[in-house]
């Protein structure tokens, strides 16, 4: 899919902003790619290297850690089977957008399982993205409807 991509970092700036780097504060450092990140094709059967790439999703309306709050949890791990987690073959960083917009970015080594989950403010909804970044195979795209 085409993007615009940080020169310094790789960050992919889904909203189209591209004045400053929210992960790395690099100024005026992107360009535009046109494999800037792979993207599910629901309507063809995925073969193993899709499930182990593309990002799963679980929304729970009551945050785990801050209860009360009415915050909403949004867990993603990367896979339907499980990415390896090697240091020859891992998943390097996780970023998270709601609506396009940037709202994380979880690094990680080869000792970490590729997953993560974020904690969204009550009343939050909108497109929860991700963008997860395999050091073998690229960046890969998925999205959840958050209500």
């Amino acid at each position: 899919m085409k993007g615009l991509v940080c020169k310094v970092c790789g960050y992919v700036a889904l909203d189209g902003n591209k004045s400053e780097c929210p992960v790395c504060r690099a100024k005026n450092s992107f360009e535009e790619k046109e494999d800037a990140y792979k993207t599910p094709d629901f309507k063809a059967v995925s073969g193993e290297s899709e499930k182990k790439h593309i990002p799963a999703f679980k929304v729970v309306n009551e945050c785990g850690l801050i209860p009360g709050n009415g915050c909403v949890d949004v867990h993603v791990k990367i896979g339907e089977i499980l990415h390896p987690a090697l240091p020859e073959h891992r998943i390097t960083e996780i970023t998270f957008y709601l609506d396009n917009k940037f709202i994380a970015n979880v690094m990680s080594m080869a000792d970490v399982n590729p997953a993560a989950v974020i904690h969204l403010k009550s009343g939050a909804k909108g497109k929860a993205q991700v963008i997860e970044n395999c050091n073998v195979h690229g960046k890969w795209f998925n999205e959840v409807e958050i209500k």
